[in-house]
């Protein structure tokens, strides 16, 4: 399990970047929300173990992006409302990013950036000149590009989430949103993500979506 501690020292930073020398409230309080949600009991891989692997794979890219600390703050409520049976998650995960930014000191145009970055994460498909798009998207896809076991482990969290949906039906679901995804011309877009996990993704999504189809 990821460090508590550790991740509430990261969402400060992150929050303190973003709203710059005026201030505000304790992160902390903001902090502990958003973990107890990543710790909900449906959760089994959009947990807390997910958002810190996303939030390393930001420091990886922060290079490419152009406001680092936005796209940190997006990680965050990228997945904080998740309830698998529902399909608005992105969009009410925006909208907490909406109400909660401002009160804690961030400005109207970051908290804006903040949830348009969140509602990309529906399709992954930032445009050519959205850095912090792009960094965002990578970082949340990069598991497609882990090791074996790793990616194994994460589809199967994946399928528990959907543990309600009777297996032919998550197994069409299932396919359709892995051809979705290879069907995008590159799933990273960042020159780091292009060079160093595109072509182990690829080969993760066309096992598991092979396996899918047996």
């Amino acid at each position: 399990m990821a460090d508590l501690d550790a991740l509430r020292f990261r969402w400060s930073r992150a929050l303190e970047g973003a709203r710059g020398p005026g201030g505000g409230p304790d992160p902390v309080p903001y902090a502990d929300n958003l973990l107890a949600r990543w710790q909900e009991p449906q959760r089994h891989y959009h947990t807390i173990t997910h958002l810190a692997a996303v939030l390393d794979r930001v420091d990886v890219l922060e290079r490419y992006a152009g406001d680092p600390d936005v796209v940190r703050l997006a990680a965050w409520f990228h997945d904080a409302v998740y309830l698998p049976e529902r399909s608005e998650n992105e969009e009410r995960s925006a909208r907490l990013a909406e109400r909660a930014l401002p009160e804690a000191g961030v400005s109207a145009e970051k908290t804006a950036e903040v949830a348009r970055l969140v509602r990309l994460t529906v399709t992954h498909d930032p445009a050519d000149g959205d850095r912090d798009g792009q960094v965002l998207c990578d970082a949340d896809l990069a598991i497609l590009a882990a090791s074996p076991s790793a990616y194994a482990a994460y589809a199967a969290g994946v399928r528990e989430e959907y543990h309600f949906v009777p297996s032919d039906a998550f197994r069409e679901g299932r396919a359709d949103v892995l051809r979705q995804l290879l069907a995008l011309p590159r799933l990273f877009r960042t020159p780091y993500g292009t060079e160093h996990w595109e072509a182990t993704a690829r080969y993760n999504v066309t096992s598991e979506l092979e396996m899918l189809s047996l």
